[in-house]
């Protein structure tokens, strides 16, 4: 993966989480409910690329088809891109009983569950800008 595509990553998860310190007045629970005021959104991309022997470049990435944003969930696809190779999902920080801001580095059951189904070769999450896996 190129340094400008890792910086686009980057970029796109600043976009969508540049409110995430606006969490003082928030908890998980009024967020989940949808009753708290949305301060970030979750993102999908897919990823373009190809696969020489036993490696697999990423060259693009592309927003998703019918891409629709929440705070703790993200629907798209990526279906008629050609030489998909993948998917790319940025994955917000929620408010503690505090409203502090917490970095969770793990998926819900349902993320698990929908990415295991995909047809895709690799997908990638972040967490935050320091953070790509």
């Amino acid at each position: 993966m190129s340094t400008d595509l890792r910086g686009l990553m980057s970029a796109l998860w600043v976009e969508n989480n540049r409110h995430w310190d606006e969490l003082a007045d928030q908890n998980t629970l009024t967020q989940l409910l949808g009753t708290g005021k949305p301060t970030q959104r979750e993102y999908l991309g897919c990823l373009v690329g190809d696969v020489a022997g036993d490696t697999l470049f990423v060259r693009r990435l592309v927003h998703a088809k019918h891409l629709k944003q929440l705070q703790f969930a993200v629907a798209g696809d990526c279906e008629g891109v050609e030489r998909l190779v993948g998917s790319f999902h940025t994955h917000p920080y929620r408010a503690d009983s505090a409203g502090h801001a917490l970095k969770e580095r793990g998926l819900s059951p349902m993320d698990l569950k929908t990415f295991a189904a995909a047809p895709d070769l690799v997908t990638m999450v972040m967490w935050d800008l320091d953070s790509l896996d």
